[in-house]
C-alpha cells in the first residue's frame, strides 16, 4: 500500500525478538531502507544474540527480551518468535511504550485481540508482518478489479510448499499450534479479505485438515470459506506438496485475474498479474514489498491516524483462520 516516502524522516531504531530464518531475512531487509535501523537483539541465548548483533551491525545484544524493552534507545520491535509466545511479548512491547510488529499468525483472534487492544491503550502502533499488501501490484489490482473484472465474485488460492523435515519448529504443535493453517493458510485468508471479501461476514465454512502422524502437527488444509454477499473463497495449502505453488484467480463476472505467486516479486522487486487472457502485467517496484512494509510502518508510526487500518486487517484475517479452523473442529 506505500502510504507515504520515509526517506527523509529519521529511522525508527528497532529491537528485534528472535534470531531465527525470518529475523536474519528482516534484518537484511532493514538494512535496505532509510526508514529503519536494527539497534538491538534480543535471544534466549546470549551467544545468538551476540552473533546476530554482530553481523548485521546491532548495538547490543540482550539474553532476555524483557531486558531489551527496557532499553530507552528503541522505537519498535519486531516479534520473530513462536506463535506460543508472540502474544506475551508483543503486550509487554505496548506496554513499554514500543511500537509492534509481529509476525503472524496468532494463537487465535481473541489473542490477537489483546494485542491490538494493549498497543491501542498505549498509543503504539502495531502491524503484522505480511509483505505482499505493501508491494504496488495489490495496490494495481485494487483500485482496478472493478474495471477489469467487475464485482469479484470468487477467489481460488494455493500455498503449497515441500517442508517434509520433522525438525523444523512448525511441527511441533506446542510452539506452532497452527502448522500450515497459520504458516501459509494465513496467507490464503489475507488474499481473500483484500482481493473478495473485505466488507462482508462469513455465512458458511467447509474445512477438511491433514495431520502428521508422527507430530500431530497440521501438515494441509483445504476448504472453503461462503460469504454473506454469496461470494466464495476456496484456499488450500500444504507443506507435503510435491512442487511449489503459490497462485491465486480472482474472478468477476467479466473474467478473472491470475497470479502465479501471488505472495512473491522477482530479483528487481517487480510482480506480475495477468487477466482476461491477455499476457503479464508486470508492476515495477523502487524497493521489496518487505521494505516498504517497513516503510509504511514507518508512516503509520508518524501518522496515527493510519494506525487502525493495520490492527483491523489484522484481526480480519485472523478471524478468517478461526472461521477455517472451527470449521474443521465441527
Amino acid at each position: 500500500m506505500n502510504f507515504g516516502d520515509t526517506s527523509n524522516a529519521y529511522p525508527l531504531r528497532w529491537g528485534f525478538v528472535g534470531t531465527g530464518n525470518i529475523a536474519t531475512l528482516m534484518a537484511t531487509v532493514v538494512s535496505t531502507t532509510p526508514a529503519a535501523r536494527l539497534c538491538a537483539v534480543a535471544s534466549r541465548h546470549i551467544d545468538s544474540a551476540q552473533s546476530f548483533a554482530a553481523e548485521h551491525g546491532a548495538e547490543r545484544a540482550f539474553d532476555s527480551w524483557a531486558e531489551m524493552l527496557a532499553w530507552d534507545d528503541l522505537d519498535a520491535v519486531y516479534v520473530a518468535t513462536p506463535t506460543c509466545l508472540r502474544e506475551e511479548i508483543s503486550i509487554a512491547a505496548a506496554a513499554a511504550g514500543k511500537h509492534v510488529l509481529a509476525e503472524k499468525p496468532f494463537a487465535s483472534l481473541s489473542s490477537l485481540e489483546r494485542i491490538t487492544a494493549a498497543c491501542r491503550d498505549h498509543g503504539v502502533s502495531f502491524m503484522d508482518a505480511t509483505h505482499f499488501v505493501h508491494h504496488p501490484r495489490y495496490a494495481v489490482i485494487k483500485q482496478n478489479t472493478a474495471e477489469m473484472l467487475g464485482p469479484p465474485r470468487s477467489l481460488d488460492s494455493r500455498f503449497l510448499i515441500s517442508l517434509t523435515n520433522r525438525e523444523d519448529i512448525r511441527y511441533d504443535p506446542a510452539l506452532e499450534p497452527l502448522g500450515a493453517m497459520g504458516d501459509l493458510g494465513w496467507y490464503n485468508m489475507r488474499a481473500t479479505l483484500e482481493y473478495l471479501a473485505p466488507e462482508v461476514s462469513v455465512d458458511t465454512a467447509t474445512t477438511n485438515l491433514q495431520r502428521d502422524a508422527a507430530t500431530g502437527a497440521i501438515i494441509a488444509g483445504h476448504g472453503s470459506l461462503t460469504f454473506d454477499d454469496d461470494s466464495v473463497s476456496h484456499w488450500q495449502c500444504s507443506f507435503d506438496a510435491a512442487s511449489v505453488d503459490i497462485g491465486l484467480t480472482l474472478t468477476g463476472s467479466r473474467g478473472a485475474l491470475r497470479m502465479d505467486n501471488f505472495i512473491g516479486e522477482d530479483e528487481s522487486h517487480a510482480a506480475s498479474y495477468r487477466y482476461a487472457g491477455e499476457s503479464d502485467v508486470s508492476v515495477a517496484s523502487r524497493q521489496s514489498g518487505a521494505a516498504l512494509m517497513f516503510e509504511d510502518f514507518a508512516a503509520a508510526v508518524r501518522d496515527t491516524s493510519l494506525r487502525e487500518h493495520w490492527m483491523q486487517a489484522s484481526e480480519c484475517t485472523q478471524a478468517l483462520l478461526d472461521a477455517a479452523l472451527a470449521a474443521a473442529n465441527s
